[in-house]
């Protein structure tokens, strides 16, 4: 009884036809194979290709690695801090003494003024101080950085496009 089935060895595979190498290819060897040249050589004696030109770097650092943003951000927040505390602390004072300390805030000023209505007309020129402040701050201390970044930024700009 010859039968497939009860042979203890599984048939053979048919074997695939070796494949033949290209006529019409460059190179025969395989790509990326070590220690065999690159695919685009056709003689050995051939001379590599050369290098590509390596890019410049340039003088300035990029503007994403660069302190200058972050002392512009810390210069805008101080900025914000201040002018906000102004403002807040003074409405935060007012109200404290209007909790706290009634008697004061009832007191005569003059002409039946009192203190609390006072300091309650108060607020709104503290507000425009505070406002002020900002604004001169800004303009004396973070604009001109801000501007400063912005140039160097549209001249790396134009130098990257000029490459």
């Amino acid at each position: 009884m010859s039968d497939a089935s009860s042979s203890p060895h599984p048939p053979p595979e048919p074997q695939q036809p070796h494949p033949r190498p290209d006529p019409y290819k460059k190179s025969h060897l395989p790509p990326n194979q070590p220690n065999s040249p690159p695919s685009s050589f056709t003689y050995p004696w051939q001379p590599p290709p050369p290098e590509p030109p390596r890019k410049r770097l340039p003088r300035h650092r990029a503007m994403g690695r660069h302190s200058d943003i972050r002392l512009l951000r810390t210069a805008y927040r101080r900025l914000r801090r201040v002018a906000t505390l102004t403002a807040l602390g003074y409405f935060v004072l007012f109200l404290l003494l209007s909790a706290f300390a009634p008697g004061l805030m009832t007191s005569e000023v003059s002409g039946g003024l009192s203190t609390g209505l006072l300091l309650g007309l108060l607020q709104l020129p503290v507000l425009c101080l505070a406002i002020g402040l900002y604004e001169y701050t800004a303009r004396r201390s973070v604009d001109p950085m801000a501007a400063r970044i912005r140039r160097q930024t549209e001249l790396n700009a134009r130098r990257e496009a000029a490459r």
